[in-house]
């Protein structure tokens, strides 16, 4: 796991401001250097230069980059690649037949030559999280990559006379060919993106930048510039019947979690003790080697008034870890801690979004923790969209014109918040339903399915598709920003086709959600963790952090900034007034202004709304 950077000339020079290759690289770099504590380099030739800086977890003597493999007449092919690549070994043994040699241990190499064997081929021979970029100066050739759902960031900027490319926008905007500006279709993506949690395949925040989509390779030259994809999520016939279909659920979970373990560093696994992760627990227990886990404790008690049946998971994770006899830590945080506007901005910095409030500092505590002992973790991210955990899997919510889970998860009225006349030129609503109704246009379906099924089958491709991405991009930034590598087995692609065209009756069999993942790992939990019913993620509870929220709301009011260019200051007043009942704690509202206005002060973006 690392962070990369880069840039390129495709007509012979550079991107204007790159004259001093090697202090541009370092001070992108720079921006990047929490994702790549152990090591760093570059490598330059009269037109591009690449940066890498990396978190050794496999070869640690071997694994520096960037890596440049010479190639007589074709010249050189250098790469810089972030990730982790489970296959790597049978790769390394398929390429050695046909006469490849290898001088380190780990997968790096593996996908230097695997792009020299099969060129834009290659990723689809990938099994893994990644990204990569790789130039090729004879050619003026650069290729960028990404894994099929986008758990490992990219990014790219055209600029006149070329490319400039990081893992993240903060490291391309350090560019001095690239400025940070917002224009409306970035402030919509920038909203919806947290409220209600929407992410569009290939789109930034920032105008003129780029991601490069899940599944996707880009590949750039003087010719221009050409994206095609690898892999997608497409309909098959299923034949199995339901015993034969939970276990080879069984097969392919144990299987993927068997990779994901694999490493030259101790792994540990986050466990709040629900299915999803005591599932990974379980099949990561080795046989010598003790298994550590981790959770998160914020104090958390259930609430007849909790819509999202919030439930603490401190003792289900106690259990759990004493069921598997593992090493177990929980992680404490409090409402002043969770509350600080210093720590609200570093998660801002890190994600280069607006935060998620105590649902995301409260996980970078947790990554932090994590951090002083492990530099790899399992997460269970991927298991409630694939096997159907969500509320919102329901034929109602597929048929309701927009994304399925915005109805419970949306976060704050964005339209009464913002500046009236703002609103109405962004129309978030209506950008809302076409953003919905194209991603709807990308799903297949077989000759002959039900409505019902087809309706399912919807909810779980754009829950895979645009809200998953949300979550992969937050989990990987803030383990990124102490460090620390996430791994996610749920979200093997072979796991991933297999459950997906699994019929919507067997994954509800039993009469609750997750039936066949529940099935699949039935001997390996105790009763209490496999029956316990769904709880998300958990907020503080804490009174204080209500009255923090309030004061810093009032005062942003009082001192002015930013984002009040950008909302509705009598509707700010009035969130402060329902925040003072103690019926209501609008806190997603009070969350969103203090975000807006510390993301508007940390990137300064030329506006053009």
């Amino acid at each position: 796991m690392c962070g990369m950077v880069g840039f390129a000339g495709f007509a012979g020079g550079v991107p204007e401001g790159t004259e001093d290759f090697s202090l541009k690289l370092k001070g992108m770099l720079e921006a990047l250097s929490c994702r790549g504590p152990d090591a760093s380099g570059v490598w330059t030739d009269d037109s591009a230069g690449l940066g890498h800086t990396r978190l050794a977890v496999v070869d640690p003597v071997g694994g520096r980059q960037p890596m440049v493999l010479e190639r007589g007449s074709r010249g050189p092919l250098a790469v810089v690649f972030t990730g982790e690549i489970y296959n790597h070994a049978q790769l390394r043994a398929e390429l050695g037949s046909f006469g490849r040699r290898f001088a380190t241990r780990g997968d790096s190499e593996v996908v230097l030559h695997a792009i020299d064997t099969w060129g834009v081929h290659a990723p689809a021979r990938l099994e893994g999280m990644f990204a990569y970029a790789a130039w090729e100066p004879v050619a003026r050739r650069l290729t960028l990559a990404r894994d099929r759902f986008g758990i490992k960031p990219l990014c790219y900027a055209q600029v006149d006379d070329g490319v400039v490319f990081a893992s993240e926008p903060k490291a391309v905007l350090e560019h001095p060919a690239v400025s940070a500006r917002l224009d409306p279709d970035g402030l919509r993506e920038l909203l919806l993106s947290a409220h209600p949690m929407v992410k569009t395949p290939g789109r930034s925040v920032f105008a003129g930048l780029r991601e490069v989509a899940p599944a996707t390779v880009v590949s750039m030259d003087p010719r221009g510039v050409r994206a095609s994809r690898y892999w997608s999520l497409t309909p098959a016939e299923h034949r199995d019947d339901l015993p034969t279909t939970v276990a080879r659920v069984r097969q392919l979970l144990q299987d993927s979690v068997s990779g994901h373990m694999a490493a030259d560093v101790p792994v540990s696994v986050l466990l709040s003790g629900g299915l999803d992760s005591s599932a990974l627990a379980a099949l990561a227990r080795p046989g010598t080697v003790p298994l550590h886990t981790l959770t998160v404790d914020l104090g958390t008690r259930r609430s007849d008034g909790d819509a999202m049946g919030r439930d603490p998971d401190g003792p289900y994770a106690e259990l759990m870890a004493r069921h598997l006899g593992s090493t177990h830590r929980r992680v404490r945080s409090t409402a002043a801690a969770l509350s600080d506007p210093a720590r609200r901005a570093r998660v801002g910095r890190l994600r280069d979004a607006l935060t998620l409030g105590d649902f995301d500092t409260s996980l970078l505590d947790l990554f932090g923790a994590v951090r002083e002992h492990f530099k790899v973790t399992l997460a269970g991210d991927g298991a409630d969209e694939l096997f159907g955990g969500y509320r919102w899997f329901t034929p109602r919510a597929a048929a309701s014109g927009t994304f399925p889970w915005a109805t419970v998860l949306e976060r704050a009225d964005l339209t009464r918040l913002l500046d009236p006349a703002l609103a109405a030129a962004l129309d978030l609503p209506g950008h809302r339903r076409e953003l919905h109704r194209a991603a709807c246009t990308e799903i297949e379906h077989l000759p002959g399915t039900s409505p019902e099924e087809a309706a399912l089958r919807r909810v779980s491709h754009l829950n895979l598709t645009r809200f998953l991405p949300c979550l992969l991009d937050r989990a990987d930034r803030l383990g990124m920003g102490v460090g620390l590598e996430v791994r996610v087995p749920f979200l093997d692609h072979r796991l991933v086709e297999y459950v997906f065209n699994a019929p919507w009756r067997f994954k509800t069999f039993d009469g609750r959600e997750k039936s066949l993942l529940r099935a699949a790992v039935a001997d390996l939990l105790p009763p209490p963790v496999l029956e316990r019913r769904k709880s998300p993620y958990p907020l503080v509870r804490d009174p204080a952090y209500r009255t923090a929220l309030t004061s810093q709301v009032t005062r942003l009011l009082a001192d002015g900034g930013p984002a009040l260019d950008l909302l509705d200051t009598a509707a700010v007043r009035r969130l402060l007034l329902e925040a003072g009942a103690e019926s209501r704690f609008p806190r997603e509202g009070l969350e969103l202004v203090l975000d807006l206005d510390q993301w508007l002060r940390t990137y300064r973006p030329a506006l053009s709304l």
